[in-house]
Formats: structure tokens, sequence, C-alpha cells
């Protein structure tokens, strides 16, 4: 099969999520000028450098009271700052939850239940549970191709890493399964590792 998306690919439903899998999933959390605090994941999102280290996310809609995009995005144009929670597979749940079309201004830290912890860096809240947060300062605002099409990106100023997560002096994901998004409805979960030797590294 072969299609241009422009035409259209005349399947039931788009494949293009269920092609570029799986992807990780930036949970991200965010605190408006007016202090009220935002939660919800995206799966166009990638650490995109070493150093210093950062990150980015897209946001692909809007919602009709946030003037052409949406919570996150609105409240990272005022402030200049989020945090990536990491999602875990016992997060699940509770991730799902803050992913719906929530009023501006529901607190999804308290829809899906979850306890707050404040960061180091930055005046934005973290999710508790998560395994990990990076702590992010917005260095861009690229406006993409299409309508309501937005990335984010920004650099990584503080990192938190759950104790019971470090093995022999490395981060290991295995302890507590990360959550990716594939097409579709589904969802998979990092359980089995191998690894590579790239030619040239010891």
């Amino acid at each position: 099969m072969f299609y241009e998306p422009k035409n259209g690919h005349g399947l039931p439903h788009n494949p293009f999520n269920a092609i570029v899998t799986p992807r990780p999933i930036g949970w991200i959390s965010t605190r408006g000028a007016d202090g009220k605090d935002n939660l919800a994941p995206y799966s166009f999102f990638n650490a995109v450098a070493y150093t210093p280290p950062q990150v980015m996310f897209s946001s692909t809609s809007a919602k009709p009271d946030r003037d052409g995009t949406k919570d996150s995005v609105a409240n990272i144009r005022e402030t200049g700052v989020f945090v990536v929670n990491v999602v875990s597979y016992a997060l699940k749940d509770a991730m799902n939850v803050t992913s719906g079309p929530w009023d501006k201004d529901q607190d999804e830290f308290g829809l899906a239940e979850l306890e707050k912890a404040e960061s180091n860096t930055i005046n934005c809240p973290r999710v508790a549970a998560s395994p990990a947060a990076l702590e992010c300062k917005l260095t861009q605002i690229v406006d993409l191709a299409g309508d309501y099409n937005t990335m984010i990106i920004g650099e990584v100023t503080g990192v938190h890493m759950d104790d019971a997560c470090l093995k022999d002096g490395m981060f290991d994901v295995t302890s507590f399964n990360p959550l990716s998004r594939l097409g579709y409805k589904d969802y998979s979960t990092v359980r089995d590792l191998f690894s590579l030797t790239r030619p040239g590294q010891d």
C-alpha cells in the first residue's frame, strides 16, 4: 500500500501514529500565571540534545477556552517553565484521566488523585509518584505547519529520580516499566531489554 497524506489513506483510522511507534509520553505539568496547575500527556515528545539537555513536545489541537491552543502551551507561554513527568505502568490510569478535555480551571492533579511535589529550579509542580521528572525552562516555541500545531522546546534545569530506580549506578527502567504510546488506543510498556555495542565503543 502507498498513499499521499494530502489525498487521504482510505483506511478506517489514520495509520500514521501506528507507524511511528513506540513514542515516549511526556506528562507535562505546568502552572499558569494565575497560580492554577495543569497536567496533560503528550506523545509527540522526546529528548533532543545532551549538552545542555533539552526536550521537546508538540501540541496538535486547541480548546475553545484557550484561544487556539491547549492549557499546557498557554501556561508555558505565560511562565516559561514546565516539568516532564515520566509515566510508569502503575500510573497509566491516572495519566489517562489527565488526557481529557477538561476546563482550563480544572486541576488534573486533583482529578486524578495525584500528589504534587514542588520543583527545585522552577515554579511548577511535578507528579510526586513519577519515577523521574525533568524541570524545564522554555527555550523556543515553534509554530508548525497546520492548524494548532505547536512545538515547545525546553532546557532541562533539574532532574528528579526515584532512588528505588537506581541500580548499580544506572537508571533501571525495568523497575517501573515506562509507558509508551502506540497507534489508535494502544499503549505498551518497556519490560524486556537487550544491549548492543556500537562500532568504536568499549
